[in-house]
């Protein structure tokens, strides 16, 4: 159950426990968003709700439907393709960036989540783990685009992030061992601690090579099951 705090702008408090509710995957991929559910869900008026869901279908994570009503969006394989591109170009520019501008404690907190992802646990089916590895993926990759200094770059990758959390959540349903970061993620961070910008560029570029590769095929995988 997510809580509204009510000292909070109603409206923005709703928008982000819908948002909460589809990238975490308590709403999954083209199931249909019910206004009159989510209402008693979390404990406001439909007026709020409707215009949640209006925003979030202006950032194209819930879609309407061609029979009517509303349902959270469904990416393909081209969807996919394609954010991970934007990411490998925009994320090229970010770790060169945070090279120049991390400070100490943007470095410790850094490797502080690659230590936590080394330490999950690796499960073929456990959700719970999935979903904090994909918690701890955000984290890295968000806080080396807000030690990048570049808030346009950083407003930018966060609208990618959306969709790639979305993206996420519909493969690891049927493989969490997609999401594998470990390895990559240490070598990443010892590129930044090091200031090396041609390292830095080049392991964050096969880093999201490779997660392309995983995700891609993966959803190739549940596209030919479906």
């Amino acid at each position: 159950m997510i809580s509204i705090q009510r000292s909070q702008s109603l409206r923005q408090q709703v928008y982000h426990a819908l948002k909460q509710i589809i990238l975490r995957g308590d709403l999954a991929s083209g199931e249909r968003v019910v206004e009159t559910k989510l209402a008693e869900q979390l404990e406001v008026s439909r007026t709020p709700i409707r215009e949640a869901i209006g925003q979030l279908k202006r950032e194209q994570l819930i879609v309407s439907k061609a029979s009517g009503g509303f349902m959270v969006a469904t990416l393909s394989v081209q969807d996919a393709a394609q954010l991970y591109d934007c990411r490998i170009a925009l994320e090229q520019l970010s770790v060169r960036n945070a090279c120049e501008h991390i400070t100490p404690k943007q470095l410790k907190q850094l490797e502080k989540y690659v230590l936590l992802a080394e330490k999950s646990t690796k499960s073929e089916s456990n959700r719970s783990d999935s979903s904090k590895l994909l918690e701890i993926d955000y984290q890295f990759h968000h806080l080396i685009a807000e030690s990048s200094n570049n808030r346009w770059l950083l407003s930018l990758l966060e609208q990618v992030f959306d969709k790639m959390a979305l993206l996420r959540v519909q493969t690891t349903r049927h493989n969490p061992q997609v999401l594998e970061i470990r390895l990559e993620h240490r070598k990443v961070y010892q590129a930044v601690a090091q200031k090396d910008v041609d390292l830095a560029q080049s392991t964050i570029k096969e880093h999201l090579i490779a997660s392309k590769a995983r995700v891609v095929r993966e959803m190739e995988i549940i596209n030919n099951i479906e």
